[in-house]
């Protein structure tokens, strides 16, 4: 066990991915806290990257094990992971604007509960509720981009192109977050929430996990000076002034921060134990980043947006820490031990029948 919590599935995680994940929420954490204004960018695309490299492995190894990717077991797995602690945070959330209204909030609970538990915060065009949820675009970004991807992963191996789908998925991602900001220039704000905005890094992380190989006979040897390098740029990124209004934000900056969290990845995915005790907080931080993430932005809008003092940003980040750590052991733990019951009663039924033969795939 490397640190607090300790996961069903403990001996499949790597501790140095949940390092990378500790240190995304903990941005996200202090720019909601008033501080590093370019803090909530990065921390939101490396956990794009990541889990575009994540999710893409699982598709791949799917892919040739069976020559296609189970669809049924990939969106419950999804959904075991991500659906329990969302609806324990709306719960609450609605419970609280039902009987004290501190937002005055009281009347978008149905929408804002619609508009969640649909994915779909980053749609524009209608009323999505209560601002209080609005940071559950970025869930409904992965979702979207989930239900896409692994068509476009199958078809580019049915037809030994995958790299040739994966750039062209990206060009056109890219030329989607172009399109979207000439039309509303110069209100470059308006796309931040979009779609289209931030899916290039989930392709970035997916396209380094599809290149592993190669990229790592490449960097072999210099794994980590690429990773200093890497994570010198993402603090230098941090600290700039906050970026929506900027263009270059959405098809510049974005896309660098995602290759840069690539360059943490290929450094940190080999850690079998922790180099330094010191990193213990950050490893347990990045165990509880999901219900982290869910609770801090209600949060801060309860106490005050921005924070009016350090006090008050402080309290913040406790207060999330504290819910994280309750939605952890009270409700994420108990979903994933489901989850694996589930697998394991599948996996012995398909022991007890013959096995088909295993289709050829050709990854390219």
């Amino acid at each position: 066990m490397f640190g607090l919590f300790r996961a069903p599935n403990q001996a499949d995680r790597k501790p140095g991915l949940d390092l990378i994940r500790g240190l995304a929420i903990f941005l996200v954490l202090l720019r909601h806290a008033g501080v590093l204004g370019g803090a909530g960018i990065v921390g939101v695309v490396m956990f794009f990257a990541l889990s575009g490299y994540l999710i893409t492995g699982l598709l791949i190894r799917s892919l040739g094990e069976t020559g296609r990717i189970d669809y049924r077991r990939f969106y419950l797995h999804r959904a075991f992971r991500l659906i329990p602690a969302l609806v324990f945070m709306l719960a609450i959330w609605a419970a609280i604007e039902a009987v004290w209204n501190p937002l005055g909030d009281r009347p978008k609970i149905g929408r804002s509960l619609f508009t969640a538990l649909t994915y779909t915060e980053n749609i524009p065009g209608f009323d999505h509720g209560s601002i209080n949820l609005s940071h559950l675009w970025t869930l409904a970004t992965e979702e979207q981009f989930y239900l896409l991807w692994p068509l476009v992963l199958t078809l580019g191996v049915r037809f030994g192109k995958t790299r040739l789908f994966t750039l062209l998925s990206l060009v056109a991602i890219l030329g989607a977050c172009v399109a979207s900001i000439i039309l509303v220039y110069p209100l470059t704000y308006k796309v931040y929430t979009l779609p289209t905005s931030w899916m290039a890094a989930m392709l970035i992380g997916a396209a380094a996990k599809l290149g592993e190989a190669r990229l790592d006979r490449i960097i072999k040897g210099r794994r980590r000076v690429v990773a200093g390098i890497s994570l010198a740029a993402l603090m230098i990124i941090s600290v700039a002034p906050e970026m929506k209004d900027w263009p270059g934000a959405y098809f510049l900056i974005g896309p660098l921060v995602a290759i840069g969290s690539v360059g943490l990845i290929f450094e940190l995915k080999s850690w079998q134990t922790l180099p330094s005790k010191w990193l213990k907080p950050m490893l347990n931080l990045g165990m509880i980043s999901y219900a982290a993430y869910l609770w801090n932005y209600p949060i801060v809008n309860w106490i005050g947006n921005p924070p009016r003092n350090m006090a008050e940003g402080l309290a913040t980040i406790s207060l999330t820490l504290i819910a994280a750590i309750v939605s952890w052991y009270l409700i994420e733990r108990p979903a994933a031990n489901l989850r694996n019951i589930i697998d394991r009663r599948k996996a012995d039924r398909l022991a007890a029948t013959p096995k088909p033969k295993r289709a050829a795939s050709t990854m390219t």
